[in-house]
């Protein structure tokens, strides 16, 4: 019997409700073990332990004791239990790094148990993160039964890399109601999925019990009962325990277990996509962060300046609890996305100071001459691989004639556009693509126009209905502002199936709730978006863009359609005004590809689904590869995004899920009264970004995580002044090879001054790896296993060795023997 309050911090109402009911549900606890000297609690998420340290430090200090007795079992680990869909990679890391190291600090314990009781969904990467923060075991129950088949109640769940934990899924609930009624029936339950459950003869099961989800935690009324039911003849023997002590006597058992290699999915389909604020919001701050963080360990160690570490760590948890899984997947009530805005909003304004506060210490010690008339604009690329993108800063006033020169005074094709500001004279937009080297800056100069600087021609073709460059030719219908044609100049290949067109805005009747309880597929077309204008709004040597406006019933779309000189892509800038109800948008791309196979990110890692129309979650990017159909030759394209998470793939088809718009927290079974006023989720003005990305051969070809990464940590572009300084006009302080080794985290280490590099491989193949850490003067050389994650410790003293350590920091084991 598992004694455990499920809290949810937010949800049906706002964090201050969910603090006062903490500091209860805890007093409560506190009370049942004085009265019952054999109850045992449990519970997790560091972070509302942290509130009630902050605010209540006398009860903090009973929890303390009990947690010493062993009485108050501490699971999960992390900071919060998430959403375990939609959160980056980095961030499930950081639950368990702050997590962890809270309950260490605090309580001298780490757990050994993954806890994620009432997370909607379980990405298929989690067990190796579990495994390598100590975490041995797991336990779950949504999906439940009817939502995916599992081989029983106990097995082993593999990731890709091979890592493996021992998984509990829990029958029914994790709490029960007030009554007695309601604990009997729950008891008797369990007990028969303990009787009928032939995977495994293990004799004992746990059952977990206690009032939730706004806490409460067990009653004097449930342990009354307990003892009562126990004296039940048809019963199983019924005894307080915890996770813990379950989970060591199914290992001392030695059992044959089955073994699951797949996601744990599907619950609440409709979460993927309900509230398209709080899920920007949400990458926007990971990558501000993840960017922070690199900028400042470079900054460190090139520039002396002090690594922020509490600042970022503060506003690393604000993210974190965020991810709760009642907020970030949209399930929450209105005004606690008022609260979600501020406290995201206050992680980016931490991380963007700090992150320009570290540029700008770097840039100010970049050697750059004096030069008549010149302005430099120096850009940073955060990323471990030399790359080269599209950039636009807003500028003062532009010498006439105008050149932009490199480093090496190579003529840079340079573009005005349209400026943010709208002013008389004074302010520009400059937009080039910048060829920037790994984890380094490029300084480019605004010149006055001179004979040395002839003028650049452009290589872009376009019209009011069409866009081409040396790559790409795309086509668009002007009556129904559809893209008729994506032709692959240099391959020959069209990748618009026949008679079809691709971003295609398409209305799906939606009445679903917020979750979309029992939901798994999102079909029903009501009507489309069409062009109602379309303009070709800029034309010049460094891009083309073509306007398309669209509208249907109450709402218009905008998209931005964008083809650059010298990328092989297309971006898409789109501005949603949405104004339907009980509707979800999507973007349909049927492609003209025969034997297709559906790869979709998930956090650190990737996964083949079927294409079988279901809405499924995913991080930046998703691709579709498969077969030509004149000559069979391979081929595919990758769409990646800076905000999204949701789509369907269906017969060669990908459905991109923009929005949907159910009522804020509306729960099944209730049926809304057609005489009372809702708020309805994604009203309203919002913007994202997607990308196509033609590519020859399957999606490693086309490098998509790299590229997602690139579109949702931009370069980053800073005007400057000449000075003198120590560091050239062209510098690269990390670069990571191959190309399937990514950089996920870098940054300094919790407990010194050293540096922790995090790398995980991309592809799915073993890869021996070299990591070239130039401005700490070292090199690692290593071998990636397929999938795996791995993270280096880098003392600043480069006589001392780099060292492997796990997710929490520590040597490999440390977690788990208690060292």
């Amino acid at each position: 019997m598992i004694g455990n309050a499920h809290l949810d911090p937010v949800w049906l109402w706002q964090w201050p409700e969910g603090l006062q009911e903490a500091k209860a549900t805890f007093r409560s606890a506190l009370d049942r073990l004085d009265e019952s000297p054999d109850f045992i609690f449990t519970s997790s998420s560091a972070a509302i332990y942290e509130w009630v340290e902050e605010n209540a430090p006398d009860l903090f200090a009973e929890i303390r004791a009990r947690v010493a007795e062993g009485r108050w079992q501490i699971v999960g680990g992390w900071w919060i239990q998430p959403d375990c869909n939609l959160p980056g990679g980095e961030s499930f890391v950081r639950q368990g790094l702050y997590g962890q190291r809270y309950f260490r600090e605090k309580f001298g314990v780490t757990t050994t148990i993954g806890y994620n009781v009432d997370s909607f969904g379980h990405h298929g990467m989690l067990p190796q993160l579990l495994v390598k923060m100590g975490l041995d075991s797991y336990v779950f129950m949504r999906p439940q039964d009817h939502e995916q088949d599992l081989p029983g109640r106990l097995f082993w769940w593999e990731a890709d890399d091979g890592s493996r934990v021992l998984t509990f899924r829990i029958p029914y609930a994790y709490t029960v109601g007030w009554t007695t009624e309601d604990l009997d029936l729950h008891i008797r339950r369990n007990a028969e999925v303990l009787e009928s459950d032939t995977s495994t003869d293990f004799p004992e099961s746990m059952c977990f019990y206690g009032v939730g989800n706004h806490g409460g935690g067990p009653t004097k009324q449930n342990l009354r009962r307990i003892a009562e039911l126990n004296q039940d003849p048809t019963l199983p023997c019924l005894h307080y325990s915890s996770p813990r002590a379950f989970f060591d006597r199914i290992f001392a058992a030695d059992l044959t277990l089955p073994t699951v290699h797949d996601e744990l999915q599907h619950h609440a389909s409709g979460c993927y996509a309900a509230h398209s604020g709080v899920k920007r919001w949400n990458r926007q701050a990971e990558n501000l962060l993840l960017a922070a963080e690199k900028w400042s360990a470079v900054a460190q160690q090139v520039a002396g300046h002090p690594y922020p570490l509490d600042d970022l760590t503060r506003a690393w948890k604000q993210v974190l609890f965020n991810q709760f899984h009642d907020i970030l997947a949209g399930t929450s009530l209105e005004p606690a996305y008022d609260d979600a805005r501020d406290t995201y909003g206050e992680a980016m304004a931490i991380a963007k100071r700090r992150l320009h506060h570290a540029l700008q210490a770097l840039s100010w010690r970049i050697a750059i001459p004096p030069e008549d008339g010149m302005t430099p604009i120096v850009v940073f690329n955060p990323h471990a691989w030399p790359t080269k993108v599209g950039v636009e800063l807003e500028f003062g006033r532009i010498p006439q004639p105008t050149a932009l020169l490199d480093d090496q005074n190579r003529i840079v094709p340079l573009q005005t556009v349209q400026s943010l500001a709208t002013v008389a004279g004074g302010r520009n937009r400059l937009c080039f693509v910048a060829d920037l080297p790994a984890l380094g800056h490029r300084v480019y100069r605004v010149v006055p126009h001179s004979a040395t600087a002839p003028e650049t021609a452009s290589r872009l073709v376009a019209t009011d209905t069409s866009l081409e460059n040396d790559w790409l030719r795309l086509q668009i219908d002007p009556g129904t502002g559809y893209v008729t044609s994506l032709l692959d100049k240099r391959h020959g290949v069209e990748l618009v199936r026949p008679g079809a067109a691709i971003a295609k805005p398409v209305a799906i009747a939606d009445p679903s709730d917020t979750w979309s309880h029992d939901i798994r597929c999102f079909d029903n077309v009501a009507g489309a978006f069409t062009a109602t204008k379309m303009t070709l709004v800029e034309h010049g040597p460094v891009r083309a863009v073509l306007r398309i406006e669209s509208a249907y019933l109450n709402s218009t779309l905008i998209q931005d359609v964008i083809l650059y000189a010298e990328l092989p892509s297309v971006e898409v800038r789109v501005t949603v005004d949405w104004r339907e109800r009980f509707t979800m948008l999507k973007l349909l791309f049927p492609f003209n590809l025969d034997r297709t196979e559906a790869t979709f990110e998930i956090p650190y890692g990737v996964i083949h689904r079927p294409e079988n129309g279901e809405e499924e979650p995913y991080q930046g990017w998703l691709d579709l590869s498969g077969r030509t159909p004149d000559n069979g030759h391979p081929y595919g394209l990758s769409i990646l995004n800076d905000g999204k998470y949701s789509a369907h793939v269906a017969g060669g088809e990908i459905g991109f899920t923009v929005l949907r718009s159910p009522i804020y927290a509306h729960h099944d079974p209730y049926v809304p009264a057609p005489d009372r006023d809702y708020s309805f989720i994604d009203q309203g003005i919002q913007r994202f970004t997607y990308v196509l990305l033609p590519h020859p051969g399957d999606w490693t070809n086309a490098e998509p995580v790299r590229r997602a990464a690139e579109l949702n940590q931009p370069a980053i572009p800073m005007i400057e002044t000449y000075h003198d300084g120590p560091l050239p006009l062209s510098a690269s302080h990390l670069a990571v090879e191959p190309a399937t080794i990514v950089l996920g985290a870098l940054k300094r280490a919790e407990d010194d001054d050293s540096l922790i590099v995090r790398c995980h491989e991309t592809a799915g193949r073993p890869s021996p790896a070299t990591l070239r850490l130039t401005a700490w003067n070292r090199t690692i050389d290593t071998t990636f296993s397929p999938y795996e994650i791995k993270t280096f410790r880098v003392p600043r003293d480069d006589a001392q060795p780099v060292t492997d350590v796990n997710l929490i920091e520590w040597p490999p084991k440390a977690a788990s023997d208690g060292t």
